[in-house]
């Protein structure tokens, strides 16, 4: 019986149909059906970042908590977060007709980023009129697609480290 078998397989490899099927390969990417089915059919926003600027940093702090649980809620993930350093303003006030300052302020303006990922069209406008209508008094808010040069922003340069390349290249020009 085995015998038969090997001769039924061997004559199958000889036709001439099973030749070009296997000697043709077709080489293709395979994916299975779970890939597709992850993907949402709702087109989706890249990355956002929230950016929120106010004058008062309690408040600041506390509206930023509040884009995250309405973040959570809406199942919006909070991919990351971050405060900038202050920016400081400083007014004069001057009497009427005169170059005389009556009143001096300091301002003190905090930033805060919040970049959301995988926002569905759907979610954002919903997003958005839920931050603009509990949006405190005083603090802006402004929405935008995430630039990586915006995180730049985050990061304060080593002053040594810009000293010693700039004596490098004076060096390097020398030469």
């Amino acid at each position: 019986m085995a015998l038969n078998i090997i001769r039924k397989a061997t004559t199958f490899r000889n036709c001439s149909l099973v030749k070009n099927a296997l000697s043709h390969r077709r080489y293709s990417l395979y994916e299975p059906d779970y890939l597709e089915a992850t993907k949402s059919k709702i087109p989706l926003y890249p990355m956002l970042n929230v950016q929120i600027k106010g004058y008062v940093y309690p408040v600041l702090e506390n509206y930023q908590s509040f884009i995250h649980k309405v973040a959570e809620i809406m199942d919006i993930d909070v991919d990351n977060g971050w405060p900038l350093p202050a920016q400081v303003l400083k007014i004069h006030k001057f009497k009427p007709q005169t170059t005389v300052v009556t009143a001096e302020y300091n301002l003190n303006i905090y930033e805060r980023n919040i970049q959301l990922a995988d926002v569905s069209s759907i979610q954002c406008p919903i997003l958005i009129r839920t931050l603009e209508a509990a949006l405190p008094e005083g603090v802006s808010l402004n929405i935008e697609i995430f630039d990586p040069a915006l995180e730049e922003k985050r990061y304060i340069p080593d002053k040594e480290l810009l000293d010693m390349k700039s004596m490098l290249e004076t060096y390097t020009t020398k030469k």
